[in-house]
């Protein structure tokens, strides 16, 4: 059987809610947690797989700080990842499932209005340090004060932490029915009060942190390479949520400028792996000799999570796109067969939904009965065609004239007040030309978006585009500071408080916030709600497909493209498991060995 997250019996349905203990191992947002309560392993890892060996990483950019928890500056890359730990720790098969880490244990009610934590007895920083009941209230209280915008949201719904034990602590929360947030304290990053200045937290440095994770920093070689060395004296190394995990002695990752830069180290064997997202260089990058050889593997690996949002955000705070008749207009002259075809060997498919490749889209799906429900309220929100499933960005014939699209979105800006003047395109009244400019960050990004210029050029319209270094553009992203954006809002099989940082209202006006549109959406707001107060999962579905088809309805962003699958390249010494998660391969389970010929029984425990 299961271990079950909350079992009660009518008896104790009749105690008051504090009086209910019923502490586990695992806790899952909608039913209960597929491991039973003695797991030895996630299934998606080799618990035999070799330690030792270095991977060697790219990133492209650059770096100035190694504090990942704050606006300012540029982290490093991995910081949360291998230095920091959370109070549980995340099951990739499952939507959201988590598993004990530094809390051996998590207790909830029903209505899960708190959450009780224990720790570990053993969780220690890596100096050695114990993990206190203190360390995790600091921790929760520098994050809500001095976090970045996510974390101030989401600790505020808060209303009271104490110490139930010399191991224990208790988080309520307020009544606004949130069931997510048990799970998103759950993954609170725990920092050490010892070692942290409150004052000094919002400051960047470059200063090695301390946390209790299974690597330390041992080389930081400022904006151009980072070095994690594996921690021997690493406490959880025997946990069943580490077991097969967390491989490598050493863990590299360097900083290169462009995307060509990277790829040439990663072909000269500089670089171990690589996620390909070019499909002009999956289709023709990789006749180089080391793979010719058989030295470098090229795999297009499975995965069952949303394909997330890849898009070009209009910034509705400008007045040029405070009209949603010119987004739609925007959105039409986007030849997607043509650019498919011609740019990316038509390896890419079009995003119909922000939760694409899942049974969290609206795409297709007339809305069920749940779905009008909580919509009814906002009988404007979502357009006829959207809420009959019937709706689809529109294809061309491929041939790069998108006569029809032109007509249609002249048609759409004649109706917002523009003209076609003299070949430009003017505000009837005021005579200005409509232009405006977008950012781009990468020479991808720019051949794209050229392309995309000049159509919008054939309707009289000026676009700029802009190639910026990557601190500016992070700069002017978090700033709101652009027309136009690309970015890429990724998704899981279980979205929830992330939403609100992404779409919500007030992060519209929240500076750092992904909610780059500017959405103020009273709908929107409303579906999120909804979400995070689902409690099964039936209803959490339908709660998804409701916002996906607000968000749809107004024409906030361009949508783009993704993969059908995850690519990932890399040098044959880096092994991964046989079996692929639901939500994609994950390095931490990678293993390092020269000798293709090593077998199980010879690994190292």
């Amino acid at each position: 059987m299961k271990a079950p997250i909350l079992l009660l019996t009518a008896g104790l349905l009749l105690l008051p809610v504090g009086a209910l203990a019923d502490p586990k191992g695992g806790l899952a947002m909608h039913g209960e947690p597929r491991e039973e309560a003695d797991f030895s392993h996630f299934p998606y890892v080799n618990p035999d797989a070799l330690k030792g060996g270095r991977a060697r990483f790219a990133k492209q950019g650059t770096f100035d700080s190694l504090n990942p928890f704050i606006v300012k500056g540029g982290s490093a890359d991995g910081m949360r990842e291998y230095v920091f730990e959370t109070l549980m720790a995340r099951a990739y098969d499952e939507p959201f499932t988590l598993y004990g880490l530094i809390a051996e244990t998590v207790d909830t009610p029903p209505d899960r209005s708190w959450v009780e934590y224990t720790l570990h007895p053993d969780a220690k920083f890596s100096d050695g340090t114990p993990i206190t009941v203190e360390d995790v209230i600091f921790s929760y209280t520098v994050l809500r004060d001095r976090g970045r915008p996510n974390h101030r949201s989401y600790y505020k719904k808060v209303t009271n932490v104490e110490k139930t034990g010399d191991r224990s602590v208790r988080f309520t929360f307020d009544d606004s029915g949130d069931r997510e947030m048990p799970l998103i304290m759950g993954l609170m990053p725990i920092l050490p009060r010892h070692a942290l200045t409150p004052e000094t937290f919002e400051m960047t440095t470059l200063e090695a942190p301390l946390g209790s994770g299974p690597y330390v920093v041992d080389q930081v070689d400022p904006g151009k390479s980072i070095t994690y060395k594996r921690n021997p004296a690493y406490w959880g190394r025997d946990l069943p949520v580490n077991r097969g995990r967390y491989n490598f002695d050493e863990i590299r990752v360097d900083y290169f400028r462009d995307a060509s830069s990277v790829f040439e180290a990663f072909k000269s064997g500089l670089v171990d792996l690589r996620d390909e997202l070019s499909p002009n260089r999956w289709a023709q990058g990789y006749n180089f000799p080391a793979m010719r050889a058989g030295r470098v593997s090229k795999e297009a690996l499975p995965i069952e999570t949303p394909a997330g949002m890849s898009a070009l955000a209009f910034n509705t705070r400008r007045p040029q796109f405070a009209d949603p008749r010119v987004r739609q207009a925007l959105i039409r002259l986007f030849d997607y067969n043509w650019v498919n075809r011609t740019l990316y060997h038509d390896l890419f498919a079009y995003s119909q939904s922000y939760f694409a490749r899942s049974e969290l889209s609206s795409h297709g799906r007339r809305a069920d009965a749940t779905e009008r429900a909580l919509l009814a309220p906002f009988p404007d929100a979502v357009k006829p065609e959207i809420m009959e499933g019937t709706f689809s960005f529109a294809a061309s014939d491929g041939s790069g004239q998108n006569r029809e699209g032109r007509i249609e979105a002249l048609k759409l800006l004649e109706e917002a007040g523009y003209t076609l003047k003299d070949g430009t395109l003017v505000n009837t009244e005021t005579g200005e030309p409509f232009t405006f400019e977008i950012l781009a960050r990468t020479r991808g990004q720019e051949r794209l978006l050229l392309t995309y210029a000049g159509a919008l050029k054939k309707v009289g319209i000026d676009v700029r585009i802009r190639q910026v270094d990557a601190a500016q553009y992070e700069r002017r992203k978090q700033t709101f500071d652009f027309d136009m954006i690309p970015n890429f809002w990724g998704a899981s099989l279980s979205p929830g408080n992330e939403q609100s940082f992404r779409w919500g209202s007030k992060a519209a006006k929240a500076q750092g916030s992904l909610n780059l549109a500017g959405v103020q959406n009273d709908a929107v707001d409303a579906m999120i709600t909804a979400i995070l107060e689902a409690k099964t999962r039936e209803d959490f579905v339908s709660a998804v497909r409701a916002l996906d088809r607000v968000l749809l309805s107004g024409d906030y962003v361009m949508p783009l493209f993704y993969l059908p699958d995850q690519w990932v390249a890399h040098w044959k010494r880096l092994k991964r498991p046989d079996k692929t998660p639901l939500y994609g391969y994950q390095i931490d389970a990678w293993w390092y060995d020269e000798d293709p010929d090593t077998s199980a029984e010879m690994r190292e425990p």
